[in-house]
């Protein structure tokens, strides 16, 4: 069985506007619909969990039966923090998935994932215990020595940019909230559930990722979003 826990607790308070950024309507339909949609397609989906901003659940519901979001089987409230909306995501399925059965992680704001991406990030979670989305990074990268120079820069060889979606065995990922939690490792500030299984000692494991694969966060992101879907529908007419 493969599981998504789409994280979708935010209060979108960068975005801007009067509502969650997730619930924004583009072209008539919720950024967050537009993210449940590629897992509702993907054929090796089973199931979808969404972990939502307290007061919207209601919200969410409609619209999932209005555009036929079938998989969806728990709606759980968020957190305080990131780490508590995954968490509370991950304690809701205890009992419900198996520890072999693949959970896979995604932000609710990234309404682009494809197909590919989650075929890959499947396949290689089920070959390593874990998966994560990556990116090589183009860009040169410097240390400052000061405010305004340089003596050194790191070879972007060695890095790689992550996102979602991340996967892992539900085994494991329940061991390390429960672990992460009791004794505060990678559970504050930005921290996500990859950075904290690297602290708490993990090797993880690279999928292929897409540049499309935007994270709605500002207003200049969500016209990058519009600019994609005119993009295809474009092409799809051609």
């Amino acid at each position: 069985m493969t599981t998504a826990i789409i994280i979708a607790g935010g209060s979108g308070a960068r975005m801007r506007q009067d509502i969650p950024k997730q619930f924004i309507n583009v072209y008539d339909k919720p950024v967050l619909i537009y993210t449940l949609e590629g897992f509702q397609e993907h054929p090796q989906i089973d199931a979808i969990e969404v972990v939502c901003l307290d007061g919207w659940r209601e919200v969410l519901l409609a619209y999932a039966k209005q555009f036929n979001i079938t998989k969806l089987k728990w709606v759980v409230p968020g957190g305080d923090s990131g780490q508590e909306s995954i968490r509370n995501g991950v304690y809701n399925l205890e009992g419900k998935c198996a520890d072999d059965d693949i959970v896979i992680i995604h932000d609710g704001i990234r309404p682009l994932v494809n197909e590919a991406v989650l075929t890959d990030v499947i396949i290689k979670a089920r070959q390593y215990g874990n998966a994560v989305t990556s990116l090589p990074y183009n860009e040169q990268i410097f240390v400052a020595d000061d405010e305004i120079s340089t003596v050194q820069y790191i070879p972007r060889e060695t890095l790689r940019r992550v996102s979602t979606p991340q996967a892992y065995r539900f085994g494991k990922l329940l061991w390390a909230y429960r672990k992460a939690f009791a004794e505060g490792i990678g559970i504050h500030g930005s921290s996500y559930t990859n950075t904290m299984m690297v602290e708490l000692g993990e090797r993880l494991y690279f999928a292929a990722g897409s540049d499309k694969n935007i994270k709605l966060t500002t207003k200049d992101d969500l016209e990058m979003f519009k600019a994609y879907l005119k993009s295809e529908k474009d092409n799809w007419l051609k």
